[in-house]
């Protein structure tokens, strides 16, 4: 979706939001906490299926080339993230129709609907998630956070260095035009593709992403965009679309 994959490498992420039936929102229902023998339950907020954890290694494996990662989001968990300005859950707002796998007329209204969730927010998430990437990139962050087999070839982590530098890139852009170009335009796309494939030297690795957060710090009080997401819509949306989805349950399983 951003472009900047090297073939071999990377794995499939997918992200999916959906409508709970009303047991899990106004009852007290609940579902398995994980994929273990235990029976521990919890309030559903989000499934999340990787392949990777079906290899040798089980949860404790990192997801590789041509492994799929899943994560489902409650709409209401979805919504709530995006109106904090998470970067991971907006992306949804902005994906290419071709990157679709399935949009029903909800989905549809919803992505009409994406600068009612963009704010001047997002500007501190942004920061956050950049800063997090490049504290990974050089091993800065918790023990093991990186990819030893990138550090022993490059020098440094790559992959969350290219991240680092693609969230400022997108966050600069949100907080400029208020939505997020999906692939990465050029020639930003190349030249993550080369961080990427390790082909940029760790220091002007570095330049590039400080120049990055500099900018979105700058943007944080010059941003055009609103102090604040259209709460009112966006709950308004939530419980239109939940209801006349427990309708539609409701004729089924008369039916």
């Amino acid at each position: 979706m951003h472009g900047t994959a090297v073939a071999g490498q990377d794995d499939r992420d997918e992200m999916g939001i959906c409508l709970e039936p009303p047991q899990f929102v106004t009852g007290v229902a609940r579902v398995p906490a994980g994929t273990g023998a235990d029976s521990r339950t919890v309030v559903f907020e989000q499934y999340e299926r990787h392949t990777a954890w079906d290899q040798p290694g089980g949860l404790a494996r990192r997801s590789g080339a041509g492994d799929l990662d899943i994560v489902i989001y409650s709409a209401r968990k979805w919504a709530s993230l995006a109106l904090a300005g998470n970067p991971t859950v907006l992306l949804a707002l902005f994906v290419p129709d071709h990157e679709v796998v399935y949009r029903n007329d909800t989905g549809s209204e919803l992505v009409a609907n994406a600068h009612r969730f963009v704010s001047r927010l997002a500007a501190d998430r942004f920061l956050g998630y950049l800063r997090a990437q490049r504290r990974a990139m050089t091993g800065e962050g918790p023990a093991h956070t990186n990819r030893p087999e990138l550090v022993a070839v490059h020098g440094y982590d790559t992959k969350f260095a290219m991240h680092a530098l693609r969230l400022g890139i997108q966050g600069s852009e949100l907080l400029t035009s208020g939505r997020i170009t999906l692939p990465i335009p050029e020639p930003h796309r190349t030249y993550l593709r080369a961080i990427r494939r390790g082909e940029i030297p760790l220091t002007e690795v570095i330049d590039a992403i400080d120049t990055a957060e500099q900018q979105l710090v700058k943007l944080q009080s010059a941003s055009s965009l609103p102090d604040e997401p259209d709460r009112d819509w966006v709950n308004e949306w939530l419980h239109r679309s939940y209801v006349a989805f427990w309708k539609r349950c409701t004729r089924l399983s008369r039916g």
